[in-house]
């Protein structure tokens, strides 16, 4: 069969690795060979990919910040004839990444689209994750705010299927202690760290183990955080919001303890514990919005 060339005026959307330099495929390097040009996340970082292959091809830059000026200009050189791939500084372009809107604009400009597949991070984790994989739900980066990430997570009670979740290593204990609080200790997650470079890492378990096992040491790398199909509401979501409604009524931390005891199956010094940390976090919250 005859090698496949690049069609002019074509964009192609190209997946890179991830961390493992030879995740990259033999169609991804013939591509990024033959384009006119390759619009990169950050040209610095593509460098060094392009140059361990010896590909010359010229880049220019095309991120978050400027997908939507700049698509203009890559428009032009497409509808001129020029083939452009498109790549992040990781992974395959637009999931959870920019590409999304320059992919919109070639489609509705009427030019060709080509996926060139590859390594992501969503899929990778998922499949050695141990979690089932018949159905699942890719929800890109939860809410940076701890009480829109809690209201996102208590979303997910009743959802049949795994989800896979990208998270900011500076925030992954907190936002394994939302997932404590809102779907309980023994909610089954499984936490990819690193994934295919040196540091490789992924824990399996209960969000309380994961919870205590990245507690030890600051967390580092990029992370997919992935949660086991969430099937019903447990008892301790419906006491954390019950704890909740009387600390919004300013009921002290004692009083919230001796009063809800009685109707959970919970001590007395454990409900004071939950209401302590939904206090912390209902003052962190608004902290962070002043």
């Amino acid at each position: 069969m005859a090698e496949e060339q690049v069609c002019g005026g074509t964009l192609y959307v190209v997946a890179t690795p991830i961390g493992n330099l030879e995740d990259i495929s033999l169609r991804a390097l013939r591509v990024l060979r033959q384009v006119a040009l390759i619009a990169a996340e950050d040209t610095r970082h593509s460098r060094k990919l392009l140059a361990h292959y010896g590909i010359g091809t010229p880049l220019t830059s095309c991120y978050a910040h400027n997908e939507a000026d700049k698509s203009a200009a890559l428009l032009d050189r497409l509808h001129q004839g020029a083939a452009i791939a498109l790549i992040s500084d990781a992974g395959t372009p637009a999931i959870s990444d920019p590409g999304a809107l320059l992919v919109q604009h070639c489609i509705a400009a009427g030019i060709p689209v080509v996926p060139v597949p590859g390594p992501c991070a969503a899929i990778a984790a998922l499949c050695a994750a141990g979690l089932p994989t018949g159905s699942f739900c890719f929800d890109g980066f939860l809410p940076a705010k701890s009480s829109a990430r809690r209201r996102q997570l208590a979303s997910y009670v009743g959802l049949q299927r795994t989800l896979v979740l990208y998270e900011a290593p500076h925030r992954l204990c907190a936002c394994l202690r939302d997932i404590v609080e809102q779907l309980g200790e023994l909610q089954p997650v499984a936490v990819a760290r690193e994934l295919t470079k040196r540091h490789e890492e992924l824990f399996r378990g209960s969000a309380v183990e994961a919870l205590r096992h990245f507690s030890t040491q600051p967390v580092r790398g990029e992370i997919v955080l992935l949660l086991a199909p969430v099937a019903i509401a447990t008892p301790r979501l419906e006491l954390a919001e019950a704890v909740r409604q009387l600390l919004e009524q300013g009921l002290a931390l004692r009083q919230i303890a001796r009063q809800l005891a009685a109707g959970y199956d919970c001590s007395g010094s454990a409900i004071y514990a939950l209401a302590q940390q939904l206090r912390d976090a209902q003052v962190s919250d608004e902290s962070e919005s002043r």
